[in-house]
C-alpha cells in the first residue's frame, strides 16, 4: 500500500513509485508510435485513405468512460470491503485478548513465560496465529515457519494435514473453550461471549475468501479491455485531418487514461497480493501481534512496519 502525501507541481507528473504507468508504458509506446506513423502518412494505410470523423469516437468513449469507471468501482468496492474486513479482525482479536484475560479463570496470575501451559497464553498467542495464517492464504504463501512459535509442537506438526489453517486454528479455539467450561474456568453464559467474538472472525476470515475466490466476470472485463484498446488505437485516424501534428500527444492522453484505469482496476480487484497498490497485510498483522503480545506482558523487540519508499507491505 503506498502511504505519502499529495506530490505538488512537477512531483505530480515524475512520480512513478505507486503510478499505474509502470503496467502500461509498453502498450501506451506503441499506441503514440501508431499515432505517429498516422500523423506522418496523414491517416494513408497502404495508399488507402482510412477517413474517419470524431462523430463514432464519441459515440463510443462516453459510454467506455462509463463502463470503465463502473468496472473500477467494483474494483474498488472489494478493496474496500478487504480493508474493512482485516480492520474488523483487529478489532477482534483485540477484544478476544481482552476477554481471554478478564472471563477465563485461572490459579495463578498471567505470566508470558509460562508459555503454552497457560491457556490464556495458548489462546491468545493462536489469535496472533489467525492473522498470520490468513494472510498467508489469501497470498498463496507458507506459513509455517512463521506459526511456528505461536503454536504448540502438536499443532504446528498438524498444519499439513488442513488444507485452510485459520479454520483449523479456530477449531483448536474451540477445544479450548470447551476445556475451560469442563474445568469450570468459564462460567457458560461467558463463553457465549467468547464464542461469538471467534464465530465473528471467522466470518471476517470466510469473507476474505470470498472476495479472494470470486473476481469481477471475466466476460465483463475482456470486453472492456478489447474496446479500450480499439478505441485507442483507430483514434489517431479519426484525430489527424482535425488537429494534425498534435495527434500522437492527444491521443497518449487519452490511451494514458483508458489504459490506466483498465490496468488500475486490474490491480485493485484482488486486494490481497504483494503488488504496491495492495492491502499492507504484513502491517495489519505486525500490530495485531505486537498489541496481543503486550496483552500478556511478552517483552518482545517487535516494532510496527514502516513503509520503506513509501510502500508499507
Amino acid at each position: 500500500m503506498i502511504v505519502r502525501g499529495r506530490p505538488s507541481g512537477i512531483q505530480l507528473f515524475l512520480v512513478l513509485r505507486g503510478s499505474i504507468l509502470k503496467q502500461i508504458w509498453k502498450v501506451l509506446v506503441i499506441n503514440i508510435v501508431v499515432a505517429t506513423l498516422v500523423t506522418l502518412n496523414h491517416g494513408d494505410l497502404f495508399r488507402l485513405k482510412i477517413t474517419l470523423t470524431a462523430i463514432p469516437f464519441t459515440l463510443i468513449g462516453l459510454p467506455l468512460a462509463i463502463f470503465l469507471g463502473f468496472r473500477n468501482n467494483a474494483a474498488y468496492d472489494r478493496y474496500w470491503e478487504g480493508r474493512k474486513l482485516w480492520g474488523e479482525i483487529v478489532l477482534l482479536s483485540r477484544n478476544f485478548a481482552r476477554q481471554c484475560l478478564s472471563l477465563i479463570e485461572h490459579a495463578e496470575p498471567l505470566k508470558a513465560t509460562t508459555g503454552f501451559k497457560d491457556i490464556r497464553v495458548r489462546m491468545i498467542y493462536r489469535a496472533i496465529a489467525f492473522s498470520h495464517a490468513l494472510r498467508h492464504q489469501l497470498r498463496n504463501t507458507d506459513a509455517r515457519t512463521e506459526l511456528q512459535p505461536l503454536l504448540t509442537q502438536q499443532e504446528w506438526q498438524h498444519l499439513d494435514q488442513t488444507s485452510n489453517l485459520p479454520d483449523y486454528l479456530m477449531r483448536q479455539m474451540g477445544n479450548d473453550l470447551r476445556l475451560c467450561m469442563n474445568e469450570q474456568r468459564l462460567d457458560s453464559c461467558l463463553a457465549t461471549s467468547l464464542d461469538a467474538t471467534m464465530s465473528a472472525m471467522t466470518s471476517a476470515a470466510a469473507a476474505c475468501e470470498r472476495i479472494k475466490s470470486t473476481p469481477i466476470p471475466f466476460s465483463y472485463t475482456l470486453m472492456l479491455h478489447r474496446t479500450a484498446y480499439l478505441y485507442c488505437f483507430l483514434l489517431p485516424f479519426g484525430l489527424v485531418d482535425t488537429i494534425g501534428f498534435m495527434t500522437p500527444f492527444v491521443v497518449g492522453i487519452v490511451a494514458y487514461t483508458f489504459f490506466g484505469l483498465d490496468a488500475l482496476g486490474d490491480e485493485i480487484e484482488e486486494p490481497f497480493g504483494t503488488s504496491p497498490n495492495d492491502l499492507a497485510l504484513e502491517a495489519i498483522c505486525r500490530s495485531i501481534e505486537i498489541n496481543l503480545r503486550e496483552a500478556v506482558g511478552d517483552e518482545h523487540e517487535l516494532q510496527q512496519l514502516q513503509p520503506l519508499n513509501y510502500c508499507l507491505m
